[in-house]
């Protein structure tokens, strides 16, 4: 699998997430099983890390969301800036900060509208400035 498509199935499964109770496993077991759904070890890992630090996410998210709660962010860009900041946060060692704000602006150009392409570039960009300055 490609990194975007890596990214892609990720996104996918936070994404639903959001809407079921069952465990991440059992997400994407149910993927693997009805849909073509490729998933190795990598993705069920991150997924999982993200959904172990969705409030230190949320808080991030928060404080560059100048217009926004976290409540009231649509669920597909929370899902998309969820990843992107963990990946920013915790994964700067396999993606670069600025492939992890391309990647997530992307994602937010394929399932989002325009104002969502701009809200997520916005926040990230925000953010990633943030991180500059604090070095």
């Amino acid at each position: 699998m490609t990194r975007h498509e890596v990214r892609e199935a990720e996104f996918l499964l936070l994404y639903e997430k959001m809407f079921r109770e069952e465990s991440v496993g059992e997400i994407i077991t149910i993927h693997e099983t009805d849909y073509d759904f490729k998933c190795d070890e990598e993705i069920e890992t991150t997924v999982n890390e993200v959904m172990d630090r969705l409030s230190e996410l949320d808080a991030v998210i928060s404080k560059f969301s100048a217009k926004r709660s976290v409540e009231r962010i649509p669920k597909v860009n929370l899902a998309i800036l969820r990843l992107a900041v963990f990946e920013i946060l915790y994964r700067a060692d396999k993606v670069p900060q600025n492939a992890a704000v391309k990647e997530a602006v992307g994602l937010a150009e394929t399932y989002g509208l325009e104002p969502d392409v701009k809200f997520v570039n916005g926040v990230l960009g925000s953010f990633t400035r943030s991180l500059k300055e604090n070095v």
